[in-house]
């Protein structure tokens, strides 16, 4: 009895330390990653994962790129945010609506300048030239234009040269030749931003007075300004309703908006957060984009598109019959003496070539 007892005892032992052997792992066996259940092990339990997955860290990264700020020992204009997350869909809007929506509409502005002169042509005088000229620009007033022209046109090339440069002229050039142009250009367009709304609050100040809106305005709107029908001018005052348009809308809105945002993008040491910057950007480009192609009509119209029209911006004079078919209220007050026809001290012109108020 007693070794059957033993003998029992025995057998039970004997397979209780088989079980025991076969529920511990071989020697060696815990080196390397093992399998774990995702769902009981914490995302951002960054010990337990690397001793189950050594070197994964996707719990860092994953909070680097929340966007909560961390500990830095430079806590100033997010220094503690090390990625911003808002940065993915601005490039998207940049890459996207944007540059391909921005770029088709300024090729489409331009499209249709180009269709507008091939169907009318240049806009010319109905009657000869008198020979008799009235000063529409002094030299000041035109210094502060093609300063401010110059700025303006500065600050297009490079802007679009910096947005659509790595899509157009980069597989055209080549790396090294486009990367020293686009350094150019952005150094160019920040140190000419500041000058430009500069001589953008001169010209405020200096043409503001004859863009005032006045009740005949509305009879240009509605006849377009004459401009599609040969003969067909409207009167106006020194500036017309277009150009009030553009003075308003373009100098003074567009102007303050870019004006404002550039300022915003240009100096970003005033404490901008980075959303702030983005949503800066998108507003500076948006804005810029309409002011260039409501530039770009003032600029058809004062070249090629109307004939007398570049000598008032180069010379400083038009003739009396360009004043009196473009803008005729203007020339009524010159001719019944309101306004002198030469403003300018010192005019180099002879009083013969002088228009001169009516008589009586």
């Amino acid at each position: 009895m007693n070794k059957a007892i033993r003998a029992l005892a025995l057998g039970l032992g004997l397979l209780a330390a088989t079980a025991s052997a076969q529920q511990q792992p071989p020697a060696g066996a815990a080196a390397g990653p093992q399998g774990a259940n995702i769902f009981e092990v914490t995302r951002d339990d960054q010990a337990a994962r690397q001793k189950i997955q050594p070197l994964n860290n996707a719990p860092v990264w994953r909070a680097v790129n929340s966007g909560e700020t961390h500990y830095t020992t430079l806590p100033a204009n997010e220094g503690g945010v090390l990625i911003d997350p808002g940065g993915e869909p601005w490039r998207e809007l940049r890459n996207g609506p944007m540059t391909q929506g921005g770029g088709w509409f300024l090729v489409g502005v331009l499209a249709l300048i180009a269709a507008f002169y091939l169907l009318r042509g240049t806009i010319r005088l109905s009657e000869p030239e008198s020979g008799r000229r009235i000063e529409r620009f002094t030299v000041v007033e035109r210094a502060i234009h093609w300063t401010n022209a110059a700025c303006f046109v500065t600050l297009a090339i490079t802007g679009l040269v910096l947005l659509f440069g790595k899509h157009v002229l980069l597989p055209l050039f080549g790396p090294v030749p486009f990367s020293w142009l686009a350094i150019m250009s952005k150094t160019s367009h920040n140190f000419v931003g500041p000058l430009f709304a500069a001589t953008t609050i001169a010209m405020f100040l200096m043409f503001v007075k004859d863009n005032i809106p006045k009740a005949y305005d509305l009879q240009w709107f509605a006849k377009a300004g004459g401009l599609f029908t040969k003969g067909g001018h409207v009167p106006s005052h020194r500036f017309n309703a277009g150009e009030k348009m553009i003075f308003w809308g373009g100098v003074v809105l567009l102007g303050i908006v870019v004006g404002a945002t550039g300022f915003i993008l240009d100096f970003p040491n005033f404490g901008q957060t980075r959303s702030l910057m983005q949503d800066a950007w998108w507003i500076h480009v948006g804005a810029a984009m309409l002011f260039m192609a409501m530039i770009a009509g003032h600029i058809y119209i004062g070249t090629i598109g109307m004939q007398g029209a570049l000598d008032a911006m180069k010379t400083g004079y038009v003739d009396e019959t360009w004043a009196k078919e473009h803008h005729e209220y203007w020339y009524d007050d010159i001719k019944a003496g309101r306004i002198p026809a030469v403003r300018s001290e010192g005019s180099a012109l002879p009083p013969a070539a002088v228009a001169q108020p009516r008589q009586g």
